[in-house]
């Protein structure tokens, strides 16, 4: 029988989007102090050993009202995927029963200290995985996911174990204006991605603590996106001033927006860093 064109078309669509769809995440508990993290796990298939991503969601948190994980890091998701990665998302804020902590008046979970923790206790229960690659943990982080990275990747925070350190670490436009006044430097090869437009972030706060580091020896890259916003690598969101939404879950000021060019030299640099 012959297949209208059109439903034909629509059929290769909805399976294309299918296979595109990274698989089912596998729910997690990890003790993080008095806090049980939940956590969202993404492997690839087979038995790994697998090099692993510990990725850091944003103010606006891991999920949504009717999602464990938003569409713009399961697009993520499926990069890392691709490259061999095992994705693990832990939910900081979930995991303490609250929502988006962008426009709250006091942070209760701070990117230097719980976000921190909760770093540290992922990375020990992965050393326990028989399908960790050991070795090969890394981080990424977007904005204040991506300023808790900067933190444990300093010097002063090394774990005291004689277990692997992380292998490379990813920022997303992160603040890195108390970074940068503070002296900010990596034991890890970290590298920052930021819009030169960007008005939530710093862009010369951030170009300001890469160079410092790169003068203090420390393995450190900034990519500045000539025209890109915050929120640059996430697919599909016309430019628009934060401010006028009254989203919780987005920042309180600044422009927001997707830029494809940003966004497709991300996913390349991205993928080449991790797999250093």
């Amino acid at each position: 029988m012959r297949v209208p064109s059109t439903l034909l078309v629509l059929s290769l669509l909805m399976s294309s989007a299918h296979a595109a769809s990274p698989a089912a995440p596998q729910a997690v508990e990890i003790i993080a102090g008095s806090t049980t993290l939940h956590a969202q796990l993404y492997k690839p298939a087979g038995d790994g050993p697998f090099p692993t991503v510990i990725a850091l969601h944003a103010c606006g948190g891991l999920g949504g009202r009717s999602e464990t994980v938003l569409p713009r890091y399961r697009d993520w998701t499926e990069e890392l995927l691709k490259a061999g990665n095992a994705v693990l998302w832990p939910d900081s804020y979930g995991s303490r029963e609250f929502g988006p902590q962008c426009r709250v008046k006091e942070v209760r979970v701070k990117a230097r200290r719980e976000r921190v923790a909760d770093i540290v206790a992922v990375r020990s229960w992965l050393l326990q995985q028989t399908w960790v690659a050991r070795n090969r943990i890394s981080l990424i982080g977007w904005a204040n996911g991506a300023s808790a990275v900067l933190w444990a990747v300093r010097p002063q925070n090394l774990a005291r174990d004689a277990q692997p350190d992380f292998r490379a670490a990813v920022a997303f436009y992160p603040d890195c204006r108390i970074s940068a006044g503070l002296g900010w430097s990596t034991r890890v090869p970290t590298l920052v991605l930021i819009g030169a437009k960007d008005d939530v972030s710093s862009p010369p706060a951030c170009r300001q603590m890469v160079d410092g580091a790169q003068g203090r020896s420390a393995l450190a890259r900034i990519v500045v996106y000539p025209g890109a916003y915050h929120d640059f690598d996430r697919a599909n969101l016309p430019l628009h001033a934060s401010a006028s939404s009254n989203d919780t879950a987005a920042p309180d000021r600044g422009h927001l927006g997707s830029d494809a060019e940003a966004r497709a030299d991300a996913q390349k640099q991205v993928a080449e860093w991790l797999a250093r």
